[in-house]
């Protein structure tokens, strides 16, 4: 079976600086592909920072941008699997837990937490990246 991997970057994404795709899907057979999403932050498609100093806003940002590359590749936020979240400051947990715990359905992704001395933008506090698994898949154009 031939893998063909397709990158994905939705409109109104910001773009990535380097060479990087916001998204990777890969075939796995007729009907189900799985996508490997790049760790999200929150920035606008001009790549200015939202919810600069709040954690709460800015993990809805983030988790937003996460879908939107999920639904380019024809899924949604329920076809996560695994999560890994990066903290600039382990003391914003209870708030991006929140926001977590509302988005994400059941059964939940498996999730790693893990607080990191800096991402690459000073105001970004949290970045996500995930892997999904999407059943029915069409393939993407």
């Amino acid at each position: 079976m031939n893998r063909v991997q397709r990158g994905l970057c939705p409109p109104q994404h910001t773009r990535p600086v380097g060479r990087y795709s916001p998204g990777v899907e890969v075939p796995l057979g007729a009907d189900v592909k799985m996508v490997f999403v790049s760790g999200q932050v929150a920035s606008d498609d001009q790549g200015n920072t939202i919810g600069v100093g709040d954690p709460a806003r800015q993990t809805e940002v983030v988790i937003g941008n996460l879908e939107a590359v999920l639904r380019a590749a024809g899924g949604s936020l329920a076809n996560l699997v695994s999560v890994v979240i990066y903290l600039r400051n382990i003391t914003d947990f209870p708030a991006v837990s929140a926001v977590r715990n509302r988005l994400f359905g059941e059964p939940a992704p498996s999730s790693t937490l893990v607080e990191v001395s800096r991402l690459a933008i000073a105001d970004h506090l949290v970045e996500i990246s995930g892997v999904a698994v999407i059943h029915g898949a069409q393939p993407s154009s």
